[in-house]
C-alpha cells in the first residue's frame, strides 16, 4: 500500500501524479483491448455483431474484435449433427404426433427422425427464434403431407424410402424458403404400424398380400422357364432342319455331279458303262443276301455247297470263296456276296 501511495503521490502522498494516472488508464486499455481475442474451435463459425447488428463471419482459429460493448460474438457449431424424434420413443409413445391419416383414408403410427446441421450461421441465428422446435414442426407437417398422399400398404411396404425422401426435400423447401439456414441430412422412418386396436387384422392382411406375391413371382418364374424352353427347342429345331436342308442340298450336288462323271463315261463307252452300274447294281442288292443262284446249263456233276453259304451274312462283305472251300464246284454255279 506504501509503494501504491508513493507511486500514485508521490514522497508527501498528498497529490496524485499526471503520470500515474496515464499508466493505469493505459493498462486498463490494453487490458480491455485484449479482451476482443477469441478462438473458434474447428466444428464452430463465429458469427460477429456490431451493436447487434451482423457485422461478418469468422472461421476456426484465433481471431479477433473490438471488445464489448462495440462487437460481440456468437459461436455456432456448423458441422455437428442434431437430431430430432418425432412421434416419441419406444418407451413412451406420442400419439398426437404419430398417428396419421393415409391417402386411402387410414390411420398409420408412424414415428420417425431427422437429422439435421446448420447451413448457413448468420441466418440460423438472426432468422429462427428457437431451432429444435420450428424443425420439429416443418418435419411433423412434410410427413404428414407425404403420408396424406401415399396408400397404406404402399407406406407399410416398399414405399418407406420414398416417403423419406420425399418428406426430407418437402422439409428442405419450407426451410429454405425461411431463409432458417438449417439443412436437413435425413430422415428415418424408426417404425410404421397401424394402430395398436387393429395391428393384428393388418398384419393378416400383409401376410396374405406377401402369399399373393410369392405366388405370382412363382408363377412369373414358371412363365419364363417354359417360354424360355419352347425358345430354345423352336431354336433347336430350326437348326436341325437348317442342318438337313444344307446336308440334303450338298448330297444332291453330289449325286448330280457323280451322275454328270458317270454319264461322261457312259458317252464315251456305252456297253461298257452299263455293264459296270449292273454288277455294281446286284452287288449293292445281294450283298447280304443268303441266296446261292446256280446256272445249271452245262453242268454234268452233282453240285455240292457248303452249310456257311446258308448262314446269314453280317454288313461286312464276306470273302469269296475258294473252290477248296466249296468242293468241286461245277461250272456256272455263282454264290451271292
Amino acid at each position: 500500500m506504501a509503494r501504491m501511495r508513493n507511486f500514485l503521490g508521490g514522497p508527501g502522498g498528498d497529490q496524485i501524479r499526471p503520470g500515474a494516472v496515464a499508466a493505469v488508464a493505459a493498462i486498463a486499455f490494453a487490458l480491455w483491448a485484449l479482451s476482443g481475442l477469441y478462438l473458434v474451435q474447428p466444428n464452430e463459425q463465429a458469427v460477429i455483431t456490431t451493436f447487434g447488428a451482423y457485422s461478418r463471419s469468422a472461421g476456426p482459429g484465433l481471431n479477433y474484435r473490438l471488445p464489448s460493448p462495440i462487437e460481440r460474438v456468437e459461436k455456432v457449431p456448423v458441422t455437428s449433427l442434431n437430431r430430432i424424434d418425432i412421434g416419441g420413443t419406444s418407451e413412451a409413445a406420442d400419439p398426437e404426433q404419430s398417428l396419421m391419416l393415409t391417402g386411402d383414408e387410414n390411420i398409420i403410427d408412424l414415428k420417425f427422425s431427422v437429422t439435421w446441421r446448420v447451413a448457413d450461421a448468420p441466418r440460423f441465428i438472426f432468422t429462427i427464434r428457437d431451432p429444435e422446435e420450428s424443425v420439429k414442426a416443418v418435419a411433423e407437417s412434410a410427413m404428414r403431407e407425404v403420408v396424406g398422399r401415399s396408400q397404406l400398404d404402399y407406406i407399410l411396404t416398399r414405399g418407406r424410402g420414398p416417403v423419406q425422401a420425399q418428406a426430407a426435400e418437402l422439409m428442405q423447401q419450407t426451410l429454405d424458403s425461411w431463409g432458417a439456414g438449417v439443412s436437413v441430412v435425413e430422415v428415418q422412418i424408426r417404425n410404421a404400424d397401424p394402430p395398436s386396436e387393429v395391428i393384428a387384422a393388418f398384419r393378416d392382411v400383409f401376410n396374405a398380400s406377401q402369399d399373393a406375391e410369392s405366388a405370382r413371382n412363382e408363377s412369373e418364374a414358371y412363365f419364363n422357364r417354359v417360354v424360355n424352353e419352347a425358345k430354345g427347342d423352336a431354336a433347336r429345331i430350326t437348326q436341325a432342319g437348317e442342318a438337313y436342308r444344307e446336308q440334303a442340298v450338298r448330297e444332291a450336288t453330289g449325286e448330280t455331279s457323280r451322275f454328270d462323271q458317270i454319264y461322261a463315261e457312259y458317252r464315251a463307252a456305252p456297253a461298257v458303262t452299263r455293264e459296270r452300274l449292273y454288277i455294281e447294281t446286284m452287288q449293292r442288292v445281294l450283298q447280304n443276301s443268303n441266296k446261292v443262284i446256280v446256272d445249271s446249263d452245262g453242268a454234268s456233276a452233282p453240285i455240292i455247297l457248303p452249310p456257311d453259304v446258308f448262314r446269314p451274312r453280317t454288313s461286312a462283305p464276306a470273302a469269296t470263296a475258294t473252290p477248296a472251300e466249296t468242293g468241286s464246284a461245277a461250272p456256272g454255279v455263282r454264290s451271292s456276296q
